[in-house]
């Protein structure tokens, strides 16, 4: 991955200001993958995009992620760190067809895009939005050897079968969704905390544009000099600076 420079990350932390968690994550998969257009970055399945995500994580701030999670049972807050590395080695889904066969039914279906995510978000509820990623992403289905269209499943395939189907897509898409169970130390019981990496990361590219902000204002007070003439210094550079008129 090539690094994203400071003026052109201040451009992708300004552009998601007015934008939601679905905004945001295109804009950092843009930064992720430098010259793909926007038909491309939908089109991929959601666990690539996490990967790709945590990859830029990593290139920007480090392996180390520091999580803060409070028990589901007692309240307790609890701190740890994670490896950004190890979170961003779940293989990505695949492009190809998955089969699931279940009594007299066959369905052969592909993985959830970034597109069907967000077409499901704009659901009324989570029935709606479950029912329509199985159509949207249905290829084929065959009901005791005849064929049926894919806008029919939602009404007419079993829950078994559906189940069969969210299953097999966990399997063949680990990276699509990090949950950890975490154990608290104060009363044992382990609670689910989900990882969402888009989230994670803007909070902390939100932090650091602020920050960048502020050494911008600090120099360009003390020096004259231009936004462009600051971020072209390296950070080692701007703390030195910020260190000589601090002292002055």
């Amino acid at each position: 991955m090539t690094p994203t420079g400071p003026a052109e990350l201040l451009a992708t932390w300004e552009a998601g200001l007015s934008q939601h968690d679905a905004g945001r994550s295109l804009l950092l998969h843009r930064v992720a993958r430098p010259g793909a257009g926007t038909d491309e970055l939908l089109a991929v399945p959601v666990g690539e995009r996490e990967t790709d995500l945590f990859a830029l994580r990593r290139a920007l701030f480090g392996e180390r992620m520091q999580v803060r999670v409070d028990c589901g049972s007692c309240g307790e807050a609890m701190e740890f760190d994670l490896d950004a590395k190890l979170l961003g080695e779940r293989r990505g889904g695949t492009r190809g067809p998955l089969r699931v066969e279940e009594g007299e039914w066959v369905v052969e279906f592909r993985l959830p895009t970034v597109a069907d995510l967000a077409a499901a978000g704009a659901a009324a509820d989570p029935d709606e939005a479950r029912r329509l990623l199985l159509a949207r992403c249905a290829v084929s289905a065959v009901r005791g050897g005849v064929a049926v269209a894919s806008e029919r499943l939602p009404a007419l395939l079993p829950e078994p079968v559906q189940r069969r189907l969210a299953e097999a897509a966990e399997e063949a898409d680990p990276a699509a969704d990090v949950t950890l169970d975490v154990a608290c130390p104060e009363c044992g019981e382990a609670t689910p905390a989900e990882l969402d990496i888009t989230s994670y990361l803007w909070t902390e590219l939100d932090n650091w544009a602020r920050d960048l902000m502020l050494d911008v204002h600090l120099l360009a007070t003390a020096y004259g000099w231009s936004e462009p003439e600051i971020l072209a210094l390296s950070p080692l550079r701007r703390r030195y600076y910020l260190e000589l008129c601090a002292d002055a």
